[in-house]
């Protein structure tokens, strides 16, 4: 059963350690192929694709409040987010 991971922001969630329920593979969210849905992203064992982790897609909300907290990635993010190009 995949692991559900609410909080996009949440340190360290990238490396760390997974091991797969079906063929006992380990390894990282680095080292699985990501499949992109609308609202998460699922990584799959790279050895027999079990789902094994999904990640929640952040709202405008959740990219704010980790933005003001100094969160790097949200930070970019809110940068992106201000450049686009706003209808008339």
């Amino acid at each position: 059963m995949a692991l559900t991971l609410d909080n996009y922001f949440l340190p360290g969630w990238r490396d760390r350690r997974h091991t797969c329920d079906a063929c006992e593979w380990q390894g990282t969210a680095r080292q699985m192929p990501m499949e992109l849905h609308e609202d998460e992203a699922q990584f799959d064992c790279p050895q027999c694709e079990n789902p094994l982790l999904l990640v929640v897609h952040p709202s405008l909300a959740q990219v704010q409040a980790a933005a003001a907290e100094g969160h790097p990635e949200a930070i970019e993010q809110m940068a992106i987010l201000a450049s686009a190009p706003r209808p008339h």
